[in-house]
């Protein structure tokens, strides 16, 4: 078991987030500090780590400007070229089930076993013409993609006790007691979206789609041929836009609607996809989190697409923050993936 006292990293395209949690693994852990810090464009491309040299400097830097008092780690792994699927195996030790997996997946893997980290999250068992399986989904990430962001924080001088699946760390900030059957948690990054699945708390389906809030600002920028920053401010002070559109925001507004479309059509699309497996077990309730969910509009045009309750997750409020937690100007938003992944160091 790791250290009491860690700390999750957050590694994204254009900032590091760093959440450290003392009491990791008792009945009341606590925020200790959060800090986060943005990184040169381009030393971090859709959660990989291509310069490692510039992100060690921003955790070295990140790290004296924080003040930690832990240089013990949890990395998390979660981009589009992680794989989660469904998977059935016979019942064995989960060791053994681990070292047999390379000769139930390559047909599933894009990429030869040997250049695959592999995994594998039980959920249940049952029976089979052959025998006892186990039920459960399997984690497939490139090996280069993670050994990058391991070492990235080698040379900055700390120490990673432990790489976990960004989606299982966001399950752990929200409780979903009042929701009963299936439960599906989103979170929206400024890339990537993480669709997960939660029955009785335990995930049952992972996706990760390839698309964030930064496609909006992006696309916003391009057409309007504004600044990132201008195109930012233009998102988040008009969302989806009210019923009735001045004539003025009119185009600003319709490339919103164009671009969160395309978001939303793929979330429906994904929950409709498992919906399809489990036809006995409707979902009670949308737990939605992430930058990408401050948008105006946009958790009541998911409702209505999809015709799910949706609750804003409070990340933060099933957890005791320290008064000195906070060093500056930082703020809380965003925090959610490292926090998560600190919290669940006690299994690493």
């Amino acid at each position: 078991m790791a250290s009491t006292q860690l700390v999750g990293v957050d590694i994204g395209s254009g900032s590091i987030r760093a959440v450290e949690v003392t009491g990791v693994g008792s009945k009341r852990p606590t925020v200790a500090r959060f800090f986060s810090l943005p990184i040169p464009e381009g030393a971090v491309k859709n959660g990989e780590v291509i310069e490692v040299n510039t992100v060690a400097a921003a955790l070295k830097q990140l790290w004296n400007a924080a003040k930690f008092g832990s240089k013990e780690v949890i990395l998390g792994v979660g981009n589009a070229k992680v794989l989660v699927r469904d998977l059935s195996v016979p019942k064995l030790s989960q060791n053994e089930i681990r070292e047999s997996l390379p000769t139930h997946v390559q047909e599933m893997l894009p990429v030869p076993v040997s250049d695959a980290l592999l995994d594998f999250y039980p959920i249940s068992e049952s029976a089979s013409e052959a025998g006892p399986v186990v039920n459960g989904l399997l984690v497939a990430a490139i090996k280069d993609s993670v050994l990058a962001n391991v070492k990235a924080v080698q040379l900055a001088g700390l120490v990673p006790v432990g790489v976990d699946l960004i989606p299982f760390a966001l399950t752990r900030l929200t409780s979903p007691s009042r929701m009963i059957g299936n439960v599906a948690h989103i979170d929206i990054g400024a890339r990537t979206t993480n669709v997960i699945v939660t029955s009785g708390g335990v995930p049952q389906f992972v996706r990760i789609i390839a698309n964030g809030g930064h496609d909006l600002t992006a696309a916003l920028a391009d057409r309007l041929s504004i600044s990132e920053n201008e195109a930012e401010q233009t998102k988040r002070s008009l969302g989806l836009g009210g019923v009735t559109v001045p004539p003025e925001q009119a185009p600003t507004i319709a490339i919103i609607r164009e671009v969160t479309g395309n978001l939303l059509t793929s979330l429906k699309n994904t929950l409709s996809f498992f919906a399809n497996t489990r036809q006995n077990e409707p979902y009670s309730g949308i737990i939605l989190t992430g930058g990408g969910a401050q948008l105006l509009g946009f958790a009541d045009a998911l409702s209505e697409m999809t015709r799910i309750p949706v609750v804003l997750g409070d990340t933060f409020g099933s957890i005791e923050v320290s008064r000195d937690a906070s060093r500056g100007t930082q703020s809380q938003l965003g925090m959610n993936v490292a926090l998560g992944l600190a919290l669940g160091g006690a299994a690493a």
